[in-house]
């Protein structure tokens, strides 16, 4: 339905935007001005703990200058409870006491066709139901007592039983003035093209509704009984009421409680999400037997930021979240992701939840992998790195893939990524192949060695904390790219760092990861590789401890928060720059020493009041960030993880 502009402003100004985001968040008294229309709170499309989440009543707008996130009323209200645009208007129409126009006569025919397609689906599937139940449902019955279904589940899904008769549906409807065309158009027969009467087109199998947003019946799978019946799943075809690339199975039980929990889990047939929902998982849907669309994708974003998808474990679970991943980079956008949970071989869902209980599944389900590593592992897992050649061929399948991510700042997040990963993984890789050239243990590289170099400055330790958060969080170099290019170092090799990593994050589309690491000496790959170390193994390598991120910074052992980390690194940054500043204070008063003009004095008293502002500000970060770290270090590991 298309909606006029005037009828959508009549809405915002009769309900303030404030009033409607307020039911989701708690806003912030120290920024919030409620006389001014400007309200502040933690945004809910993404975890964080300050506020960076505004409303301007004024406007009519909010942004999060968090995650990007933005919009109106209608857009809110889609975002946060699954609605698509027109159920959108209508809810906030309701609450305003806005009238909405009547449908035009074309889209009341069509709505008019579909509710009748609608009533005839209800029809057949109270006919199934009432087979299920009577004596030719026997086998059905006993097939679902099997799967540990019980009488609730069974009566809420509405499970049902297709006789094995060519026409016993269609007898039905017949008999209740329904014609044979509206059955066809239904999806409930089948018309061969060689002038045969028709017939049902679902015979001998348990039979399960399909339910749209409103719970209405659309279509219906069916599950031969036979043990080696074909297909073993059938699905109602296209219809004016059934489009598969746009629906997943149980989306209208589900998106409450995925609203309610911020999770969702996806799992491949519609017994698995009946098994899950039946043992307490209720935010869970199931695909419909198609390769994701990016219909499909964007809806179920409305149920959580990031859900999961569920797999078996075997090659095709493995194949199947392979092929969804070309679908999902397309429309991946900030704040918005998947995560995939691949579980033990030879286990589906439902055997998990069996042998497990729910505390098997959610440990499972708490070990899945991001969509980035999953894409890792695809391309890794088939790549040979022993040339040039084939180590470009490999950047470029992920360039290619990444370049198909339409929403700029996370196509350049993506890239950031990829491209110190690489750098990773092909310094490794050169440096295992130069300890395989050597002769003995003595030669031997450990990490540590670089320090012993060049002279360690006084600044040394933080220079190196700062490298190596540069490392592991590179969309913070990214995001002050600027202030890190311009930071005096100290150490000559830290120097030289710093300018290798501005190259990565500075030429993300111009020089292949491989060429320019390659290019780099002995030197500046040990760096990298204690760059890149994650935790020590080897106890000979104890030298080593000091220059590990985790050791230096043991607070990331906890996972914090997104936006710590961020804080942490400014003030890094800042503590490095009053240090230079320091410096280039005491040259200048040893330059006074010696002759003082007004312009010296000038400048010594500029450089004084700007050293003394700055420690106040570097003081008072401190102490933010060590109650911030002191919370962080006693909360539940959930509380404290990265998001």
């Amino acid at each position: 339905m298309r909606f006029e502009p005037r009828l959508l402003d009549e809405i915002r100004a009769r309900l303030s935007l404030s009033d409607i985001v307020g039911r989701r968040v708690n806003w912030d008294r120290r920024k919030t001005q409620p006389g001014k229309g400007d309200f502040w709170a933690c945004c809910p499309f993404h975890q964080e703990k300050s506020p960076s989440f505004h409303v301007d009543d004024r406007r009519n707008r909010y942004k999060c200058f968090g995650c990007g996130a933005s919009g109106d009323h209608f857009t809110f209200v889609c975002e946060t409870e699954g609605l698509s645009f027109p159920e959108a208007v209508e809810r906030l129409a309701e609450q305003a006491g806005v009238a909405l126009p009547a449908p035009d006569p074309q889209a009341a025919r069509r709505e008019k066709r579909r509710a009748g397609l609608a009533e005839i689906c209800e029809m057949a599937a109270r006919f199934f139901q009432a087979e299920f139940a009577g004596p030719r449902g026997a086998e059905a019955r006993a097939y679902a007592a099997k799967r540990g279904l019980d009488p609730e589940t069974l009566g809420e899904f509405r499970f049902g039983f297709a006789p094995d008769s060519r026409d016993a549906l269609k007898s039905y409807l017949a008999a209740r003035d329904v014609t044979e065309a509206g059955m066809i158009e239904a999806g409930l027969l089948i018309k061969p093209d060689d002038g045969r009467p028709s017939y049902d087109r679902f015979r001998g199998r348990l039979m399960i509704p399909i339910q749209d947003d409103k719970g209405r019946v659309v279509a219906f799978g069916g599950r031969t009984l036979l043990p080696d019946g074909q297909p073993k799943y059938l699905n109602s075809p296209e219809t004016p009421l059934f489009h598969k690339g746009a629906m997943v199975f149980n989306a209208h039980r589900a998106r409450e409680p995925a609203f309610k929990t911020g999770e969702a889990v996806i799992v491949e047939g519609y017994l698995d999400a009946i098994a899950l929902w039946q043992a307490g998982i209720r935010h869970v849907v199931a695909s419909l037997g198609t390769a994701f669309t990016e219909e499909q994708v964007v809806r179920l974003w409305k149920f959580a930021p990031e859900p999961v998808i569920c797999f078996d474990g075997d090659a095709a679970g493995v194949s199947a979240a392979h092929r969804s991943i070309d679908r999902i980079f397309p429309v991946l956008k900030s704040g918005y992701s998947f995560q995939f949970c691949f579980l033990p071989d030879g286990m589906d869902p439902d055997d998990l939840v069996r042998q497990r209980g729910l505390e098997g599944f959610h440990a499972e389900v708490g070990r899945a992998q991001s969509l980035f590593a999953v894409v890792w592992d695809r391309e890794i897992s088939v790549s040979r790195l022993d040339t040039p050649e084939r180590k470009a061929a490999l950047e470029k399948r992920f360039d290619d893939l990444i370049g198909t991510i339409r929403d700029e700042r996370v196509r350049r997040r993506y890239q950031l990524d990829l491209r110190f990963k690489l750098s990773n993984l092909f310094f490794e890789q050169a440096r295992s192949s130069r300890r395989d050239g050597r002769k003995g243990s003595e030669n031997l590289s450990f990490p540590g060695t670089a320090r012993e170099r060049v002279a360690a400055s006084d600044d040394f330790g933080m220079e190196r904390l700062l490298l190596g958060l540069s490392v592991r969080y590179p969309h913070l170099l990214d995001r002050n790219f600027e202030r890190f290019s311009r930071l005096p170092f100290g150490n000559e090799l830290h120097l030289r760092l710093r300018d290798v990593l501005c190259r990565i994050v500075d030429d993300l589309e111009a020089t292949p990861v491989a060429d320019l690491t390659s290019s780099l000496d002995e030197p500046l790959r040990d760096i990298m590789h204690e760059m890149l170390l994650e935790t020590i193994g080897l106890q000979e390598q104890k030298k080593a401890e000091f220059f590990v991120l985790n050791h230096r910074f043991p607070l990331l052992k906890s996972n914090p928060p997104e936006d710590f980390v961020e804080a942490a690194f400014l003030h890094f940054l800042d503590l490095l720059e009053l240090n230079a500043l320091e410096a280039e204070l005491s040259t200048e008063l040893a330059s006074a020493d010696e002759q003082l003009d007004e312009h010296s004095w000038r400048r010594i008293q500029a450089l004084t009041q700007d050293l003394s502002r700055r420690r106040e500000e570097c003081a008072r970060d401190e102490a933010e960030l060590a109650e911030r770290a002191k919370k962080i270090r006693t909360a539940p590991p959930a509380a404290a993880a990265v998001h």
